[in-house]
């Protein structure tokens, strides 16, 4: 009786040791490719600086801050455009429901072969412009977005890109939907207002460089396309 004891308890202690072995070998991989997306994004920022317009990837504060006021949790389809290396991708499907989508759309292909690691069915990953947004949203069969969230650098962009990638937003929105923009520069602010009207602003400082973050609701009586 003692051996079937003294063997039962060796094997809970393998299981054990096994479990941990798995953990740490998972958090290994998790640092590895953490470190590893940040210096794709590093290499990016130094090759085309107009492009990623930030030295270093979003903090977890400023992640958290965006999904709390986009509201992610509450909508059944939204739209990320400039996802980068897919920091706020996940902070976005982390809050989402088990039945959303995320349609995450990002013009760099490096940060996009990043953004196809993440393994989750709710996901789908667009490499192209949000000029596109319209046709992208049609290609993957997807409804009109509740939210869009927006790391897109509106004030170093071509000029006339930015006001159609705004029109754009506003026309696929439904009514009552929520756009964020997160910013360094207030030029979002001026693109949007004469189509979604003033704008709600939050500031998060825990983040490199500090930025604004700007909501803007829907009302009904925009036209819907």
């Amino acid at each position: 009786m003692r051996d079937v004891a003294a063997s039962g308890g060796m094997g809970r202690l393998q299981k054990v040791r096994r479990a941990w072995l798995c953990g740490q070998m998972k958090t290994k991989i998790n640092n590895h490719f953490i470190m590893n997306s940040q210096m794709v994004f590093l290499h990016e920022f130094l090759k085309n600086p107009f492009q990623v317009a930030s030295i270093i990837p979003s903090s977890r504060f400023l992640e958290r801050h965006i999904v709390k006021l986009a509201e992610a949790r509450s909508a059944q389809t939204v739209v990320e455009l400039g996802a980068g290396i897919g920091g706020t991708t996940r902070a976005i499907l982390g809050a989402m429901a088990p039945d959303a989508k995320l349609l995450s759309i990002e013009i760099n292909p490096r940060f996009c072969a990043l953004l196809h690691r993440i393994q989750d069915p709710r996901l789908t990953v667009h490499c192209g412009g949000a000029q596109e947004l319209r046709e992208t949203i049609s290609l993957y069969g997807l409804p009109a977005p509740e939210v869009v969230v927006s790391g897109i650098p509106f004030s170093v962009i071509e000029p006339g890109v930015g006001p159609k990638i705004v029109e754009t937003i506003s026309s696929v929105l439904v009514s009552g939907g929520r756009f964020v923009a997160y910013q360094i520069s207030k030029h979002v602010e001026e693109l949007s207002h004469p189509l979604l009207g003033p704008a709600r602003v939050e500031m998060e400082l825990l983040n490199i460089p500090p930025l604004r973050l700007y909501r803007w609701d829907k009302q009904i009586a925009f036209s819907e396309s």
